[in-house]
């Protein structure tokens, strides 16, 4: 018998991200690279609506084209709590994807980690912050950020997390119509490996790049083309590997009002940057009610 948590229906944000800065630092014997980056969440998010069950089966609609559904990260991060709680309870979860994939936003790390924080919720396992993380990172690098659901400066491979509050800005993001491979960018010979590592507060006040940049401009036009023309109205770089690009603003008007006189090859949509997320807003409401 279910008990009246593990009954609800709940529809769970699983947001964007963009990273603010970008610097490479080295690489680890084992190929992976160290990085310094500041990540902060925006507004926009895929929804997973999720109804666990006693079905000890995990489905999810729809499926996604060419995905099977083993490789789905939703469904391994299902699978992978399950696995390591002996968990007999199952779920329905239902997608409703808003964005891009292979977009550098994040939205498959932050599928996975809205997956483990809300089955742990509907399944009542009790695990803490850091044993979800510990878990989720085997899925991605990105996905305990998504789980902390706080703005943090990472290190190591992303898994090292210092939280900080930079300025919720307001962003207009543009996503070029090409999709980047984040392994791809990462084995390009041309990518700088070699920045300095610096203090947390040399990097907040420091100008902030993006060490994929050049290598990425260089080999998707469609990025490079899309960077310029934002350019000329306000600062904009690339977020992760892309191939989505932002650009900043103060004041929300001012980016809705670019967002109105971009041409139509470029897609484009307008989001409040937050130093907390909306996953993480929700959790502590649920919590609270009950």
């Amino acid at each position: 018998m279910l008990t009246k948590t593990q009954s609800q229906t709940i529809r769970w944000p699983a947001p964007a991200k963009l990273n603010l800065f970008l610097y490479i630092t080295g690489q680890r014997n084992d190929g992976y690279h160290e990085l310094q980056t500041l990540f902060q969440f925006i507004g926009r998010c895929d929804y997973l609506t999720i109804t666990s069950n006693s079905s000890d089966i995990i489905t999810i609609s729809p499926e996604l084209n060419e995905v099977p559904v083993e490789s789905n990260l939703i469904y391994k991060a299902a699978m992978l709590l399950k696995t390591h709680t002996s968990c007999p309870l199952g779920a329905h979860i239902e997608l409703e994807k808003n964005l891009p994939m292979g977009g550098g936003l994040g939205g498959g790390s932050s599928d996975a980690a809205t997956t483990l924080v809300a089955l742990n919720y509907h399944w009542g396992l009790n695990l803490n912050e850091d044993e979800l993380s510990k878990l989720g990172v085997s899925l991605g690098a990105d996905v305990p950020i998504f789980i902390s659901g706080k703005a943090a400066i990472a290190e190591g491979i992303g898994e090292k997390l210092t939280f900080v509050d930079p300025t919720e800005h307001y962003y207009l993001i543009a996503t070029p119509s090409c999709h980047i491979s984040t392994p791809a960018v990462f084995k390009n010979p041309a990518l700088k490996r070699d920045t300095k590592k610096r203090p947390h507060q040399q990097l907040m006040n420091d100008k902030w790049l993006n060490d994929c940049e050049t290598c990425v401009k260089k080999d998707y036009p469609e990025v490079a083309n899309t960077i310029d023309w934002l350019l000329e109205y306000a600062p904009t770089q690339m977020t992760g590997t892309g191939a989505c690009v932002f650009s900043t603003f103060n004041h929300k008007n001012d980016a809705e009002l670019l967002a109105q006189k971009t041409p139509k090859w470029l897609n484009c949509f307008t989001a409040e940057g937050l130093n907390t997320s909306p996953l993480r807003e929700l959790l502590s409401t649920l919590n609270k009610i009950n």
